[in-house]
């Protein structure tokens, strides 16, 4: 009896011995990354917070003495102003259409270069140049390479064929700042949505040409259904970044002519306003849309993984 009782006992003195042990080399593999976790949370959430705690106070940088508690009022505001919520409509109606055109243009870039011809890997960097370019520079090549009435290659083109010249950012200025952010994001949709047509099935690819099934069939009925995915993760990434583009808005039109959108509107209302409490809810509304859809854009992608698990 006393051997049975001691054997259990030993065995539990065992493992409380060898826990410890087990928790300090799961502390010591986890310690290198300590440092970038607490660099991150200064970085990155200290600020949101105090962002966060500002957007309740009525702050202008002008007064500082005189700021004040008010609770939502900014939030309230932010929503309920004529001219913010013209920002956010420009937001959302920059946003779509720089992301559709985007895919369209991607796709059709990303079939081009799954044939094989001969410079296909030249015409792919050229291809892929554009998403490379600094997004100020970008911008300013546009204003004043393209689009300045008096020098520009848009004018140069129509003098040449005897058109008319016209001032582009004045006549169409939306038009004109979605047009740019298009050829910066093109090359982005296309990479990814060349790699969802080389994950394709060749052999079902093959299969259907073998039963007599044209070119435009095999791109409705197989390639679009399996491009679903990539096309969502696609268009999910381009709004985030594109909800929160400021570069190209600040250098062609400086926010005018209707062009506004809401990160510029925050960095108006922050930098010449000096409105801080008004702006920071703005902010506020800013990344929790981001958040909103980068939520998505995460399961659209472990959906994406998967799948390619499954099929391995």
């Amino acid at each position: 009896m006393t051997a049975t009782t001691t054997a259990p006992l030993a065995t539990t003195q065992a493992r409380t011995v060898k826990q410890p042990s087990a928790r300090l080399r799961a502390w010591a593999t986890r310690a290198p990354l300590l440092p970038a976790l607490v660099f991150m949370i200064v970085v990155t959430q200290l600020p949101f917070v105090a962002t966060v705690v500002i957007s309740f106070f009525d702050w202008n940088a002008l007064y500082p003495k005189a700021r004040r508690f008010t609770g939502v009022d900014n939030y309230r505001q932010v929503l309920t102003d004529t001219d913010l919520r013209h920002s956010v409509w420009t937001t959302v109606l920059l946003t779509v259409a720089v992301v559709l055109a985007s895919l369209v243009l991607g796709l059709a870039l990303a079939l081009l270069l799954d044939r094989r011809f001969r410079g296909r890997g030249v015409v792919r960097t050229l291809l892929i140049a554009p998403f490379l370019v600094v997004p100020v520079a970008a911008a300013l090549l546009w204003k004043h390479v393209l689009y300045n009435p008096e020098y520009g290659l848009l004018n140069g083109l129509l003098h040449y064929v005897g058109g008319p010249q016209p001032d582009w950012i004045s006549r169409t200025p939306l038009l004109a700042v979605e047009a740019s952010l298009v050829w910066q994001w093109t090359p982005f949709m296309m990479l990814i949505l060349l790699a969802g047509l080389q994950s394709r099935d060749q052999q079902q690819i093959e299969a259907a040409r073998v039963d007599g099934a044209s070119d435009w069939q095999i791109f409705r009925h197989l390639t679009l259904p399996h491009l679903r995915r990539y096309l969502e993760l696609g268009a999910l990434l381009g709004s985030i970044y594109i909800v929160q583009n400021f570069d190209a808005v600040f250098t062609i039109t400086s926010g005018g002519l209707g062009t506004a959108n809401l990160p510029y509107t925050v960095y108006q209302s922050f930098y010449q306003a000096h409105e801080n409490g008004l702006a920071s809810a703005a902010g506020v509304l800013v990344v929790i849309g981001s958040i909103v859809i980068a939520t998505f854009a995460l399961r659209v992608v472990s959906s994406l993984f998967r799948e390619e698990v499954s099929r391995a």
